[in-house]
């Protein structure tokens, strides 16, 4: 009897956990298709920067403009990161960790230029490390050939846990709430 039981719940479990999630999704972006079709009835496929037809995305987490708000204001006025965060996020892949091969092209891709370019960059990497968000080791390419990008999120919730009503730490909890995010209890 008891292993019957246990064989149906284990059974539900496997047979319910994909099916709904994919009609879910499925509902939803056939929604928003609907909805966008109706406001731009003009608008072909081809205009648009779709995903599955395209190449060149990377994952990012829906929370980043609210986390980069929030890790400039960590860095100290005058030293913005934002602009070097999201270019990492924009080289990193699912392995979590990003190989710098050129950091003036990098540099570059965060907003500096001239000839102070790589030592403006690499300042904002060491505010970043600081803050807690990556993790470099140096390579043949320089100081910040390999960054490891830990999650943003826990390292926030590590930061505010003496200041939960911090109003941007409170913006970042409900966009996650909304987000379905669960990186910090709350």
């Amino acid at each position: 009897m008891l292993k019957k039981r246990i064989r149906r719940v284990i059974e539900d479990d496997t047979d319910d956990s994909e099916g709904p999630k994919k009609v879910v999704k499925n509902s939803i972006s056939s929604k928003r298709l609907q909805i966008r079709t109706r406001l731009w009835p003009e608008v072909l496929d081809s205009a648009l920067w779709l995903r599955k037809r395209n190449v060149g995305f990377t994952t990012i987490p829906r929370t980043l403009p609210i986390i980069n708000k929030i890790l400039d204001r960590l860095a100290g006025k005058g030293f913005p990161v934002s602009a070097t965060y999201l270019a990492l996020w924009c080289r990193v892949f699912d392995e979590g960790f990003v190989e710098v091969r050129n950091q003036r092209d990098l540099a570059h891709e965060s907003g500096f230029g001239g000839p102070r370019a790589e030592a403006t960059w690499k300042k904002r990497m060491s505010i970043l490390a600081d803050i807690g968000v990556i993790e470099a080791k140096p390579g043949v390419k320089g100081d910040y050939q390999y960054i490891l990008m830990l999650n943003p999120l826990k390292v926030i919730g590590e930061i505010f846990e003496k200041d939960p009503d911090d109003y941007d730490y409170q913006s970042l909890l409900d966009r996650m709430t909304q987000v379905g995010a669960e990186d910090i209890a709350i």
